[in-house]
């Protein structure tokens, strides 16, 4: 036995894919279509698949007890893996989605309380009151086609300013939405990336002034409330107040510094509206497919609501409606491809051994759309999450925002945001045609889930 083999013991590894030329044909094809790509793979190899890319070690893993092993069972035993990270830095700064160890269970557990119940009943009101002026001039006939992704994005916008910064999006927002989306698409590109360029290269001046507008966008408001404090305004009650206001829990001197605030924020507005538009065009596209789940749900929300706005209390009632909305993001979760973890050390995952640095990738797309778990998955059926049908599957099988200690801390806020817009949007209109052919046949993937080509719809008013 040569001492390479007892360094590097033979490892019996789950089936996967060849890994010619270093596996950068695998990458390549992954980056073209990851959605794609991850559904292939689970059907062509399993619940467990391995394969080497650039040398490294990547298992895919899409069966919900396994994927509970790794997120809950083993949550300390596995780390973000750096390139991922690396990339949200470049857009969100180094805000709890990014950090590791002492330091994130200090600000998760700094920032948990900004995201309570008590404090969920305040943003609704900012939520109803910024999608109101919205929704009144969504469509300017009787009947009209429009691009609801558009509008969504938009709203959702003008939604989450209001929450973080209690202002309006203003006329900047469709130039920020488009550094977004411009960004996303680099982002995405440089995650599959074997090698990226520094961002000062010549070429990349609209990516330089992509980050601009963003950084300007929540730098201004934060400039713009400290001159509000000391002119002796009081504290607002949104989500930038509250992270002003923000102490350890000793109390001394525990606050957020002003980069790491703008660093919350934008992490808050990226997440608190892209990842909702996501899901409200996905949730506009079933209602337009399917009109008797649609009328069943505008029927409860007219008996719930009775035409007065809805209110934060009133989500629990909406039953029907917000299984509309899980449905929804079953079959477009809208991160699709949700986490990525690298083993801190050897990790028994079922009966397979995970090596110490290995990467382990999961995927809501594939275990929403298992039929195992989903009977006739492609079919939009609301009623598989009641209580009963739930009950039935094993935990992990439905995980739109992950699990364990690092479930996305916003999961509320963005239940909360989608089942309030929803109903306002049934209140006033009805879904009819779909006027973009095969819609949903091709979504694409760029950090969350969008159609390639918009979602043009048409509505009518009630």
């Amino acid at each position: 036995m040569s001492a390479a083999d007892v360094l590097q013991p033979d490892i019996a590894y789950p089936p996967g894919p060849p890994s010619r030329l270093f596996g950068i044909p695998l990458k390549n094809e992954w980056a073209r279509n990851p959605v794609d790509f991850i559904q292939r793979l689970q059907a062509d190899y399993g619940d467990v698949t391995h394969m080497r890319i650039a040398g490294e070690h990547l298992y895919g893993i899409f069966h919900p007890t396994l994927m509970r092993e790794v997120l809950v069972d083993h949550a300390r035993d596995f780390t973000r893996v750096e390139r991922i990270i690396d990339v949200i830095v470049r857009m969100q700064g180094k805000s709890l989605l990014t950090t590791e160890g002492d330091l994130w269970k200090s600000r998760r557990r700094m920032l948990q309380p900004l995201f309570s119940p008590a404090r969920m009943g305040n943003y609704a009101r900012l939520m109803v009151a910024a999608a109101s002026r919205h929704l009144q001039v969504l469509i300017s006939d009787q009947r009209e086609v429009i691009d609801f992704e558009h509008v969504m994005t938009m709203l959702t916008m003008d939604v989450i300013m209001q929450m973080e910064f209690s202002r309006p999006a203003g006329e900047d927002a469709e130039k920020v939405e488009r550094a977004i989306r411009y960004l996303s698409e680099v982002d995405i590109k440089r995650m599959f990336s074997v090698l990226s360029l520094p961002e000062w290269m010549p070429h990349k001046a609209e990516e330089r002034r992509g980050r601009r507008v963003l950084n300007d966008l929540v730098w201004t408001q934060i400039q713009h409330r400290r001159a509000e404090l000391s002119k002796g305004a009081a504290p607002r009650e949104d989500f930038l107040g509250a992270l002003m206001a923000l102490r350890d829990d000793d109390g001394a001197d525990g606050g957020l510094g002003d980069e790491e605030i703008r660093d919350q924020c934008m992490t808050m507005f990226l997440g608190g509206h892209d990842t909702t538009a996501s899901a409200l065009t996905w949730w506009g596209f079933a209602m337009t497919s399917n009109p008797e789940c649609a009328q069943r749900a505008a029927a409860e929300v007219d008996d719930v609501l009775g035409g007065r706005p809805p209110a934060y209390e009133d989500i629990p009632k909406l039953e029907y409606l917000n299984r509309t909305l899980q449905e929804t993001m079953r079959l477009y979760p809208p991160f699709a491809i949700l986490i990525s973890r690298r083993a801190m050390q050897p990790i028994s995952i079922g009966p397979w051994q995970i090596p110490k640095g290995a990467a382990v990738m999961l995927s809501p797309w594939v275990v929403h759309r298992d039929a195992r778990w989903f009977p006739d998955p492609e079919t939009f059926d609301p009623d598989r999450f009641t209580e009963e049908n739930s009950s039935q599957r094993p935990r992990g099988a439905f995980l739109p925002f992950g699990a364990g200690p690092r479930v996305c801390i916003g999961n509320t806020f963005a239940l909360t945001q989608m089942s309030l817009v929803s109903a306002m949007v049934l209140q006033r209109y009805r879904f009819h045609s779909v006027a973009t052919d095969k819609a949903a046949d091709n979504p694409t993937y760029n950090f969350t889930l969008r159609p390639a080509a918009g979602m043009r719809l048409e509505l009518s008013k009630r």
